[in-house]
C-alpha cells in the first residue's frame, strides 16, 4: 500500500484516507489518498500562479530538456510503473507496459519541442518593417484525467502545457492515483522547479468545480463524461476562459461485403475488446451488409470467446456493463456470446445482435467491453446509420473498395476514421478529438496541434528605418 499524497508548492501534503483496491483482488490495496477540498485548490492555484513567470522565462528548450530526463526516468522504472498500473486500473500487463511507453513516449515528443521555433516571420506591406508572431503561455493550466489511462492521458495533457510555459494543476482520477504519482515523481526529480506542477487528489464534483470556477485558471483541458464536461464548458464559458474537453464516444464500424470476414472480425474485436472495451475509442456498435454478416458474425463470436481481458475498473462500472446487457436483452437481444454472470469484477466480451437502431445499448455510451451488431442492406445506409449518433468521436470501414473508403472519410462525422484498423490506438503525432457531444470541438490534443491550446498568438510589427 502507498501513500498518495497532494503535491502543492513542491511539498507534499494531505491526509490519506480514500483507499483504491486492485479490482482483480480486492484484499490487495494498491494507494490512499487525501479527499481535498477547495482550500486545498486554493492552494495549489496559488503556488501555480507564484511559480508561472519564472517557469515561462526559462528557455524552452530547458523546459523541454526536464521532460527528457522525465521520460528517461519513466523508462529506467518501466516494469515498477506498468505493475503498478495493472494492479490499480485493471488492464492486462501487457496492456500496462503499452501505456507506459505511451507516455514515455510523450514526453520525448514534446520534450523535443522545446527547440521548435514557436512563430513564425510573415512579409508586411509596409517598407522598412519586420512582421513576426510569438506563441505566448496562458498562465495556469488545470487538467482534469481520467481512471482509463491513467498515465498517458495525462502525459499528453502536461507536456505540451509545460513545454509552453503553463504551470498546472491536475486533478488526477480518484480510482488511479498511483499510476499518475510515478508520472509526477518523473517531472519533479528531472528538475521541475516547485509550484509548476501541483496535484490535488479528490471528487471531482469538489476540486473540479473549484478549479473551473477560479478566475486564475486560464484554461482547463478535462477527458471524461459527456455530461461532466458540458457542465464544465458552461462555466468556463461564462468567464470566457479557454476549455477543452474530450468526452464520451458510441464509436460504429461499417462492414462491407467484400472485407474478408476474419480479418474484420479481427478489427472489430481489438476496437471493443482490447482494454475491457473501457476506451473513449472503443467500437460499440457494427453495421453489416448482407452478403457477410452471416460470416462476420460467426468470426466475431469466436474472436470473442477467446479474448483475455482484465476486469472491469470498478463495481459500479461493472453493474453499468451488466444493466447494459440486461437491458439490450429485454429489449429483444440476442446474446451471441458472453453476457453470462460475472465472476469477481470480470466479464466476458459480449456481442449482441437483434437489436434496432433505435435501442437504448445502440445509442448509449456503456464503456465496457459490449458490442451490437445490426444489419444494413447498402453502404450508404450504413453510413447513414454510422452518422445517426450524438457521438462523434471515432469511426471505421472494412472494406477493399479504396472509392468506398474515400468516400467515408470524407462523410463520416467523427473526428477520427479508421480503416481497416481498429477504433482504438491512436499516434501520438497526430491530432485527435471528436465532434458533436464527444468534443468541444475546439483545440484538438496530441501533435504539434496540442500546443495551440496552451498559448495564445502575439503579431509583433518591428519597423527599422
Amino acid at each position: 500500500m502507498t501513500d498518495v499524497l497532494n503535491l502543492i508548492g513542491g511539498e507534499r501534503v494531505g491526509d490519506p484516507q480514500v483507499t483504491r483496491r486492485n479490482p482483480a483482488d480486492p484484499g490487495d490495496v494498491v494507494a490512499v489518498t487525501p479527499s481535498s477540498d477547495a482550500s486545498v485548490v486554493d492552494a495549489a492555484l496559488a503556488a501555480a500562479a507564484e511559480a508561472q513567470a519564472a517557469w515561462a522565462a526559462t528557455p524552452a528548450p530547458a523546459r523541454g530538456a526536464i521532460l527528457l530526463d522525465a521520460a528517461d526516468l519513466l523508462r529506467s522504472r518501466h516494469s515498477e510503473v506498468a505493475s503498478d498500473l495493472s494492479r490499480e486500473e485493471g488492464k492486462t500487463l501487457a496492456e500496462a507496459e503499452g501505456e507506459v511507453r505511451r507516455a514515455i513516449d510523450v514526453l520525448r515528443f514534446f520534450g523535443s519541442l522545446g527547440w521548435r521555433g514557436s512563430g513564425e516571420v510573415l512579409p508586411s506591406g509596409l517598407p522598412g518593417t519586420m512582421v513576426f508572431t510569438r506563441r505566448e503561455p496562458l498562465g495556469v493550466a488545470a487538467l482534469i484525467t481520467p481512471w482509463n489511462f491513467p498515465i498517458a492521458i495525462p502525459a499528453w495533457k502536461l507536456a505540451p502545457a509545460l513545454v509552453t510555459g503553463n504551470a498546472v494543476v491536475v486533478k488526477p482520477a480518484e480510482l488511479t492515483p498511483l499510476s499518475f504519482a510515478h508520472l509526477t515523481d518523473a517531472l519533479v526529480e528531472a528538475g521541475l522547479p516547485a509550484g509548476v506542477l501541483n496535484v490535488v487528489h479528490g471528487k471531482g464534483s469538489v476540486v473540479g468545480d473549484a478549479l473551473a470556477r477560479d478566475e486564475r485558471v486560464a484554461a482547463l483541458s478535462f477527458t471524461g463524461s459527456t455530461g461532466v464536461g458540458l457542465g464544465l464548458h458552461r462555466i468556463l464559458s461564462d468567464r470566457r476562459a479557454r476549455v477543452q474537453l474530450e468526452m464520451g464516444g458510441k464509436n460504429a464500424y461499417l462492414i462491407l461485403d467484400d472485407a474478408d470476414p476474419l480479418a474484420a472480425a479481427k478489427v472489430v474485436a481489438a476496437g471493443a475488446f482490447s482494454l475491457t472495451g473501457q476506451a473513449c475509442t472503443a467500437t460499440s456498435r457494427v453495421y453489416c451488409t448482407p452478403g457477410l454478416r452471416e460470416a462476420f458474425l460467426d468470426a466475431l463470436a469466436e474472436e470473442a470467446e477467446s479474448y483475455v481481458m482484465g476486469p472491469v475498473v470498478s463495481e459500479q462500472q461493472l453493474a453499468v456493463d451488466v444493466a447494459g446487457i440486461e437491458t439490450a436483452r429485454a429489449e429483444g437481444a440476442t446474446i451471441v456470446s458472453g453476457g453470462a454472470a460475472p465472476s469477481g469484477q470480470f466479464l466476458r466480451p459480449t456481442v449482441l445482435t437483434g437489436l434496432t437502431h433505435e435501442s437504448s445499448v445502440v445509442r448509449d455510451e456503456i464503456f465496457g467491453p459490449v458490442v451490437a451488431v445490426l444489419g444494413v442492406d447498402s453502404y450508404e445506409e450504413g453510413l447513414a446509420r454510422v452518422n445517426d449518433s450524438r457521438y462523434g468521436l471515432t469511426a471505421g470501414i472494412c472494406t477493399r473498395d479504396l472509392t468506398a473508403a474515400h468516400h467515408f472519410a470524407a462523410h463520416a462525422q467523427v473526428g477520427v476514421v479508421k480503416v481497416n484498423r481498429p477504433t482504438t490506438g491512436l499516434d501520438l503525432n497526430v491530432p485527435f478529438g471528436g465532434v458533436k457531444d464527444s468534443s468541444s470541438n475546439t483545440f484538438r490534443e496530441q501533435g504539434t496541434a496540442a500546443l495551440d491550446f496552451y498559448t495564445w498568438s502575439k503579431t509583433v510589427y518591428l519597423g527599422h528605418d
